[in-house]
């Protein structure tokens, strides 16, 4: 199981969190592929680092890798991965022990960068399909939550919250995106009324917000099954609004969208992706969208995305960039085993488990820099910690830069078109 990624600052392959980064650094190709110009091949780079990792996770029919590495054992030290001599549990996914949320991400995962990858490495394009295939299968037939087949490996860290049948309706969605099989279109339609909440939720958990968007392209045109979706993708962007009835997210004075809970930058990235999306699909159909007393229409969805991004890389009370590297004025002491402790080349000698405390403790900056990693981002009073110690704030994740892909490839180049 070599390869994949750890989800943020510590050393534990989570496959949850990095399935849904696949997914959206995949849909980011999907969508702004032609806008990345010499980055696109970076951004395949950086998919297939995960795919080929996922390839392995489920080349057994009936067994998924669901994690590498005991999470507990790993926080209690503070190891660069190349020292890390905690121990490296595998936990996996059978038909007696399923995870259909994290198949499902997977599934989507890998049908998704299936499209990404389908102009340049056709071969490899068919693994991935038939592998989301068999993937979504396993996921569907045996249906269960992870949280009680993998436990204490991804609780308290990684908890599905919500439940499984999101994710299963996710992959159903890339899969027909994939396919255009219309079974996974009725599976997708048959479903999605059992989702009563997280209309306005999207990350590494819940995922309806994100299928109300991703279906919405084909739905738009398909007036027997429009009503399943476009409403509710419409009301998610009308709560984007300070003045709308539907209003789901707050604004710092500064102007950054807030939701509750910690690391609130994935928030920002991934509704910041969404809005975008949305934006062109609308203007495909000369769309727009009743918010109360205001008309949206796709340039107020791509402003709001603007200006997450214009706060994120430094148009804010601080005048700081939250990703590392970018901009004059950035966070300096994140939260990331590999950027605070010494290199190898500075340090040969092994780090053991607590002898990384002492580079944790420095006052100096992180030697180093994690360049363009996006952290967690400041408190809702615009106020920010530069601390290894404030996790929430300094820590960066792939789910949080994962989204910011697609949003800044657009930004680089803005055309609804």
């Amino acid at each position: 199981m070599v390869g994949g990624y750890y989800d943020a600052g510590d050393n534990v392959k989570f496959n949850f969190p990095m399935a849904f980064t696949t997914t959206m650094l995949s849909w980011s190709v999907v969508e702004f592929g032609d806008l990345m110009g010499s980055e696109l091949n970076n951004a395949l780079d950086a998919i297939r680092w995960g795919t080929d990792y996922f390839l392995k996770a489920t080349k057994s029919p009936n067994i998924i890798v669901a994690q590498v590495g005991d999470p507990n054992a790993d926080h209690d030290c503070w190891e660069r991965p190349e020292d890390m001599d905690t121990p490296r549990t595998s936990y996996f996914l059978t038909p007696q022990k399923p995870g259909s949320e994290l198949a499902g991400e997977i599934a989507a995962a890998l049908a998704a960068s299936s499209m990404a990858f389908r102009a340049t490495d056709a071969s490899y394009s068919k693994i991935l399909l038939d592998r989301a295939i068999q993937v979504f299968d396993f996921a569907n037939k045996y249906r269960g939550s992870y949280n009680t087949s993998v436990g204490e490996g991804v609780c308290p860290f990684y908890c599905d919250f919500n439940g499984y049948m999101d994710e299963l309706i996710w992959g159903a969605s890339w899969l027909y995106k994939a396919t255009n099989t219309a079974s996974y279109w009725d599976f997708v339609k048959s479903n999605i009324q059992t989702m009563d909440a997280g209309l306005f939720d999207f990350g590494w958990d819940s995922k309806q917000a994100g299928i109300n968007v991703l279906v919405s392209q084909w739905a738009m045109g398909d007036s027997s099954s429009a009503d399943l979706f476009i409403p509710n993708a419409d009301k998610l962007m009308c709560s984007f609004l300070p003045n709308s009835p539907t209003k789901s997210v707050s604004y710092s004075k500064g102007g950054l969208l807030f939701k509750p809970g910690g690391s609130n930058l994935q928030h920002a990235t991934a509704l910041s992706f969404l809005s975008i999306v949305y934006a062109r699909y609308m203007n495909a159909v000369n769309k727009t969208i009743p918010c109360g007393q205001e008309v949206v229409n796709p340039n107020t969805l791509i402003n709001i995305a603007k200006r997450q991004a214009d706060y994120i890389l430094g148009k804010n009370p601080l005048g700081m960039s939250f990703m590392v590297g970018f901009g004059s004025k950035f966070p300096e002491k994140i939260h990331h085993r590999g950027s605070v402790i010494a290199s190898l080349d500075a340090h040969p000698a092994h780090i053991g488990c607590r002898d990384g405390d002492e580079f944790f403790k420095s006052d100096e900056p992180n030697p180093n820099v994690l360049t363009g990693a996006v952290v967690g981002g400041p408190a809702f009073d615009d106020s920010f910690q530069d601390s290894r110690y404030n996790c929430t704030q300094s820590e960066p994740t792939t789910y949080i830069n994962a989204p910011f892909v697609g949003v800044l490839a657009y930004l680089n180049k803005p055309t609804l078109t």
